[in-house]
Formats: C-alpha cells, structure tokens, sequence
C-alpha cells in the first residue's frame, strides 16, 4: 500500500492537469508532463492561468505567452495533440498533426481529450488553460 501512495504522488507531480477553455467553442484536458522540459514546465505552472489570442499556422494553434526561458530538449517535429513552448516566437503551442514547426519547440505535454475542438478554432479566438 504505501508503495501505491507513493507512486501516486510521484505521478501528480510529474504530470499536471490542465483544461484549456476555447471562447465559443468549448474545452480540452489536456496535462503538462515534467520530464519533457522540466523548467519550462515548471514556469509555465506557476504562470497558470494562461490567457491569448489564438494565430494559426499549418495544423498548429499558438498564443503569445510571457516567459523567459530558451530551448530545453528542444524539437524539431512535432506529434499530433502536443503542447510546446515555442522559445523563438515566445508562445504556446497546440499541434493538430504531427508538423515541422518553423524552429525549435520545447514540448511540455499533450492534449488528452477533445483534440478536436482545435480544427475549429479561427485567429484571434481567445484561449484560457487553467490548472484542473
């Protein structure tokens, strides 16, 4: 037993919940997994909630976010439904497909429900991700 509880709270700080909110459209979880790019994940935890203006490009939807970090395990492709930090363009990331960004992303998690909600989201839409 104290194994399980132990996993479990080793699990809670790994990975972090997170909703994303699509003004007129609806709602994605989605979690923030630290080992990805553990101190871009960690500012972004303590800058939730986040808030933007959606900017498409390709199959990927982004909004400018304030953080002050570079390239951390950085990539260069993306898989469909992860969230990145983009370093160069200062903004974060929620990729439909899997995509070549214009440069280097740190990945900080992925989408885990609702994917969808993404396809139907136009250029400026406003988007909140808050902590579950």
């Amino acid at each position: 037993m104290y194994y399980f509880e132990a996993r479990s709270t080793a699990e809670s700080i790994s990975r972090i919940p997170v909703l994303f909110k699509i003004e007129g459209l609806g709602e994605a979880k989605a979690e923030l997994v630290r080992f990805l790019s553990p101190r871009t994940v960690d500012l972004i935890v303590r800058k939730l909630p986040l808030e933007g203006r959606a900017s498409l490009h390709q199959n990927e939807v982004f909004f400018e976010v304030v953080l002050s970090i570079g390239e951390e395990k950085a990539k260069n492709i993306s898989d469909k439904g992860m969230i990145a930090y983009w370093p160069m363009g200062g903004a974060l990331c929620v990729f439909l497909d899997k995509v070549r960004p214009y440069s280097a992303i740190n990945p900080v998690g992925r989408i885990t429900e609702n994917l969808s909600v993404f396809s139907q989201v136009k250029s400026g839409t406003k988007i909140r991700v808050e902590r579950v």
